[in-house]
């Protein structure tokens, strides 16, 4: 048996030898394969800026791919524009004892419009790579380089990880600058405790970062952006779309865009400009006027997607939207810009992060390639009313979670400010439910409802007035997917846009929702907002935990009891409040002792917790559903 395992190694190790030990995915560290379903084996970008109106960009990226879970973590593609030009591309894929298996030159990537069904971005393109995997590990070398006169194009950020349950096993960052004032600015961001050594010398700027370990997404864990260990750069003086930009705050590159970017693309026809001057001809403010045009706007246009920077960072002109009634949120945010305009209403062109997960405008870091959407601040006395020009359902100021409560940047003809949107908090996202409850010897349930819901709550529930009947009910029936056989009748919406509130009126039945135990009937009087949502129990937490999003909800069930049956036993109330939030629920049996008032009350807030604090978070959440699922007992008299 020696022999014969010394003969199978010394056959593996010759194996092994004879290929590329640089990518033999069979010899990477145990700790950097643990959690991962990928391994950048290397991420290098060098920059180097020759002039304000030159630079080129190459990349070396390396991937292991562990399984099919990690295929995207090879990021094979490019963009490029009339103002970009690829100088190489190339792609080869080896086994996991580093044999080369395939490769793809330029020629074997799929071309493609960045944005599909237009013509008004014709010139923005992306060239990808879609390989399908034989076997796995696999590991792909993707490289790449090219040349741009848009110096002001340096990547809003790099990642030194790439996110969740991907780990790194080098990574290099360099930037060469041929003078001195072409030196971009670099933040460093949650670097503490990785391994990233720094070198600073005159004309050159290297990062390089070894062995950081896949991390576990684990329940309620922040955005990867919040916590991954970054560089954010911005160019200071560059050259962007033929112009000339020297930005050291944002009131600076806020002046540098209207007066480069924007200014003179708000010309219209006159015959638009009549259609919305007779719109408006008996309006009396400004915020009046605004809405009438922003459902102008709304009706007559719809949304392409293309994300800034993808289509350039300035709009369409507004006569070119006008002319084909379509446009991404810089076109159409533009194009409304110059609606306003013709009846007197001032609005400003304002970029956002935008996404679920809310992110801010850094303070002191100015950056141009920072904010992915765009929206328009309509000003009205002293106020700002925020739109969002690419929805075509949103009430008029209202921008439900896509931007709201984050900083952006408004820009405006002297120059830029960071102002926070609306934001949505806690009680601001409001549930109200009021039932009457019937329920009969049998254990069957029928109810008359009332729901009205505001701030996100309004924006998860108001376009169930656009749906048809099917999707309707399939919606409640999944929304309380926990009551068996439930049968929706008769519905109503009323999407009240002026506060900003939507009212939902229905019938319902169900049958068998009680249980029957001999002489007892069990019920759960919560009967139209159980919480079930528990997070996963964890052992030894790693990361931080976060709630994203408050909300306030506030039921009132009254019970409607069968006439043969009284109430042997009911749940004790409960009132908790911590920092986390309240949860208070009593239960009041009527005089004639034929019908039960339940009420309940839960707020969740918002907020960013140490992973010390999770398990007191998990026991409220606990708390909650075990609460909310108790049941009344009724006995036969």
């Amino acid at each position: 048996m020696r022999i014969i395992l010394t003969f199978v190694l010394l056959v593996f190790f010759q194996l092994v030898k004879a290929q590329d030990s640089n990518y033999q995915s069979l010899l990477i560290t145990p700790n950097l394969t643990k959690n991962a379903n990928a391994v950048v084996r290397l991420d290098e970008m060098n920059i180097h800026i020759i002039s304000k109106t030159k630079m080129t960009v190459a990349l070396k990226r390396v991937v292991t791919v562990l399984n099919k879970y990690g295929a995207n973590s090879t990021h094979t593609y490019i963009g490029y524009d009339d103002d970009r030009k690829i100088n190489s591309l190339q792609a080869i894929v080896y086994n996991q004892l580093g044999k080369q298996i395939d490769k793809f030159r330029e020629k074997d990537f799929t071309d493609v419009s960045a944005v599909d069904g237009s013509t008004l971005y014709s010139d923005s393109r992306v060239k990808y790579l879609d390989y399908t995997a034989i076997s796995y590990p696999y590991t792909v070398e993707f490289t790449y380089e090219y040349t741009t006169s848009n110096t002001g194009e340096l990547s809003p950020s790099w990642y030194f990880l790439d996110g969740f349950y991907t780990s790194m096993e080098k990574s290099k960052y360099t930037v060469i600058y041929d003078s001195e004032d072409l030196k971009p600015e670099i933040k460093e961001v949650n670097i503490e405790g990785v391994d990233v050594k720094k070198t600073v010398n005159p004309g050159i700027s290297t990062y390089v970062a070894s062995n950081i370990v896949a991390l576990k997404k684990e329940s309620l864990s922040p955005s990867f952006t919040k916590i991954a260990p970054k560089l954010l750069i911005r160019p200071v003086n560059f050259t962007y779309g033929g112009y000339y930009a020297s930005i050291h705050n944002w009131q600076d590159l806020g002046k540098w865009m209207y007066s480069k970017l924007l200014v003179d693309r708000d010309e219209l026809l006159e015959s638009t400009k009549d259609v919305i001057r007779s719109l408006t001809k008996d309006a009396t403010t400004d915020i009046e006027k605004a809405r009438i045009v922003y459902k102008y706007v709304q009706e007559n246009t719809r949304y392409i997607s293309v994300q800034v920077g993808i289509g350039g960072m300035q709009p369409i002109a507004a006569i070119d939207v006008d002319r084909v009634k379509y446009g991404d949120c810089k076109g159409l945010s533009n194009y409304t810009m110059a609606l306003l305009d013709v009846v007197g209403v001032t609005a400003y062109y304002t970029h956002v992060e935008a996404g679920n997960d809310k992110v801010d405008f850094k303070k002191d870091f100015a950056s141009l390639a920072d904010g992915n959407h765009v929206i328009l601040a309509v000003e009205s006395n002293g106020k700002y009313y925020w739109i969002d020009c690419t929805s075509q359902i949103h009430p008029f100021g209202f921008l439900g979670d896509f931007t709201d409560g984050r900083l952006v940047h408004v820009i405006k003809p002297d120059g830029g400010e960071l102002v926070q949107t609306q934001a949505y908090l806690n009680e601001d996202n409001y549930q109200k439910t009021n039932a009457n409850v019937v329920l009969n010897n049998k254990g069957d349930l029928s109810a008359d409802l009332e729901l009205v819901t505001k701030g996100i709550q309004y924006d998860n529930r108001f376009s169930l007035e656009v749906k048809n009947s099917d999707d309707v009910h399939k919606h409640y029936k999944s929304y309380w997917s926990y009551i068996n056989n439930l049968n929706v009748g008769k519905y109503s919406f009323n999407n009240n846009v002026d506060d900003i509130a939507f009212t939902e009126k229905l019938g319902v039945k169900a049958t068998n929702y009680s249980s029957i135990s001999g002489e007892r009937i069990l019920f759960v009087p919560n009967v139209f907002n159980k919480n079930n949502n528990v997070p996963d129990r964890v052992r030894t937490r790693k990361l931080p935990f976060e709630v994203q999003r408050g909300y306030l909800d506030e039921d009132e069930f009254v019970i409607s009891i069968p006439s043969d049956y009284k109430v042997e036993a009911m749940p004790n109330a409960t009132n908790v409040d911590n920092e986390f939030g309240t949860y208070k629920t009593s239960l009041q049996l009527s005089v004639d002792e034929m019908s039960i008032t339940y009420k309940r009350t839960l707020l969740i807030k918002e907020g960013f917790y140490s992973k010390e604090k999770y398990n007191s978070y998990r026991d409220f959440r606990k708390k909650i559903s075990l609460t909310d699922n108790a049941k009344i007992v009724l006995v036969k008299k």
